[in-house]
């Protein structure tokens, strides 16, 4: 599977039936090319301007079923919370 067909798929928690959001990314080891995790933004609140930036990032081993629409995970969505790493200065 290309990261481009993951990219936009809906992750749901199967545990929980929680829409997680959406996958935006990968993490991969270096240099064996081993997919780690994937990446889901957290919903923002107050649009962006108020709290902090987190995401959830799911070890690959928490994947359950990748389908045409979604990825079904199963994982304590709090537990997989992770600060957003800080750009710039």
């Amino acid at each position: 599977m290309r990261f481009a067909q993951l990219q936009c798929k809906e992750v749901i928690c199967v545990a929980t039936g929680q829409r997680l959001g959406f996958v935006s990314d990968v993490v991969v080891e270096i240099p064996s090319g081993e997919v780690k995790s994937i990446v889901v933004p957290c919903p923002c609140k107050g649009m962006g301007l108020m709290g902090k930036r987190e995401d959830y990032i799911i070890p690959w081993n928490c994947i359950r079923r990748i389908g045409p629409d979604i990825v079904l995970v199963d994982t304590e969505p709090d537990k997989c919370r992770c600060p957003r790493p800080r750009s710039g200065v």
